[in-house]
């Protein structure tokens, strides 16, 4: 027998979390930061590719290894460093240390700006500003994604959800599409905007007021045992589990992104203006679907649509590796942006209905670790995978991959098949 949560609205109480002044400030923050962060990598990308080829004569198999390596560098630091900061997110004032980190990739931003006016083009470089921005991009995630559940009530989480990927898509879409037309005006503008957007997120943030005080427990435990309750707390969360592993491999196997550079400049020959249209359809994607979430959330077969959803991305991605039609791309990018949102949807309202707030750095953390491990690393196999099947057989065959991960995590996970609500203990799941 099914059971239902009592979901009406006090009176006088906000409807929308835009109603709430201190979550549009939120809202601001994590839309600068995302257009920033999202910028600055897709032109480190393109730089990078387009120096391995003109300057070092690599050929394309070999300059989209050079594109996997990059994605191996940026992950290494969320992979050490992703436990430290979910711990600082739980221990210290989150806005302070989502500030910080804003203010440092700014910092970098301006780094990149220089060296790309100066052309002091090389690979080195490139790889060194890349992990510089990995390693600060590093605290802002967990913080930021700690700080809504704060300011926003429990019944409007998942509202604040989707409003939340709203603005992480709308700074993906705007972003690298800026990006590449800036990039293509004037090389060091996209980092000069970036840093300046930068500059707006710590400030919005540091703007919020009513943010609860840190628990004096939380600063008296010890950092490595707040690490290990993290960590253990998912692991007996089944379906959260599932959902989290579910997202890392399937993006890993179907993660195009990385290749892009390489259908941009050598297959589809659309060049920086190009690119940024492509990274821009997948956000566009994404965006619709966040705003349709945003009015009417998924609230009923959440495990179920999960799957579906990671499905459609892996078919998208394969449909992707095959077209060599721009506008039959953007169409393949956009589709693979909608369903990779469904998952986001579920998988991020999850992690904020069912973690307690004293664990919720941590545990948004190891999401966050999750997701880069899916982006940097899924960037590595794809550029791996391109040196010898070259970038259409590496993006089909990742894609194909999503969809053979989706049919056995279905299976290896039963929790999320039977998951009808997000509440998802016996007592809410159809016996």
């Amino acid at each position: 027998m099914q059971r239902f949560v009592n979901t009406s609205t006090p009176t006088g109480s906000p409807t929308s979390p835009l109603q709430i002044a201190d979550y549009r400030k939120f809202w601001l923050a994590r839309c600068c930061a995302v257009l920033a962060s999202t910028a600055m990598v897709v032109i480190i990308g393109y730089q990078l590719y387009d120096v391995a080829r003109s300057h070092y004569g690599m050929s394309i198999a070999q300059a989209s290894f050079q594109l996997g390596l990059l994605g191996f560098a940026q992950f290494m630091p969320v992979f050490l460093l992703t436990p430290v900061a979910g711990v600082l997110a739980d221990r210290i004032d989150r806005r302070k240390v989502a500030a910080a980190a804003s203010f440092l990739d700014c910092l970098v931003a301006v780094g990149l700006a220089i060296t790309t006016a100066m052309q002091l083009h090389s690979l080195p470089v490139l790889y060194a500003f890349a992990v510089l921005h990995g390693v600060v991009r590093v605290f802002i995630s967990p913080a930021m994604g700690a700080i809504a559940p704060n300011i926003v009530p429990p019944r409007l989480i998942p509202k604040a959800i989707a409003l939340n990927s709203i603005a992480m898509q709308v700074g993906t879409i705007v972003g690298p599409a800026a990006a590449g037309y800036l990039f293509a005006w004037h090389a060091p503008l996209p980092y000069t905007t970036s840093a300046v957007f930068q500059v707006i997120a710590a400030i919005s943030v540091m703007a919020i007021r009513n943010l609860p005080e840190v628990h004096p427990d939380a600063r008296k435990a010890h950092p490595v045992r707040q690490i290990v309750e993290g960590f253990q707390f998912i692991w007996y969360e089944r379906f959260l589990l599932g959902c989290i592993t579910l997202d890392l491999f399937a993006v890993l196997l179907g993660g195009a992104t990385a290749l892009m550079p390489v259908f941009a400049r050598d297959i589809l020959h659309v060049g920086p203006a190009g690119l940024g249209e492509m990274r821009a359809a997948t956000a566009a994607g994404a965006a619709v679907m966040a705003l349709f979430l945003s009015f009417r959330p998924i609230a009923k077969e959440v495990g179920v649509k999960m799957l579906l959803a990671v499905g459609a991305y892996g078919a998208a991605t394969l449909a992707f590796g095959l077209s060599r039609s721009l506008a039959l791309s953007l169409v393949f990018l956009a589709l693979l942006g909608a369903a990779d949102m469904v998952s986001m949807f579920v998988r991020g309202s999850l992690v904020q209905l069912r973690t307690p707030d004293d664990k919720r750095g941590r545990v948004s953390a190891i999401s966050g670790l999750a997701i880069s491990a899916s982006n940097e690393l899924g960037e590595m196999q794809s550029g791996i995978a391109a040196a010898f099947l070259g970038a259409t057989g590496a993006v089909v065959f990742g894609g194909a991959g999503a969809i053979l991960i989706t049919a056995l995590w279905a299976f290896l996970f039963p929790e999320i098949r039977r998951a009808r609500t997000f509440d998802t203990s016996p007592a809410r799941e159809d016996s």
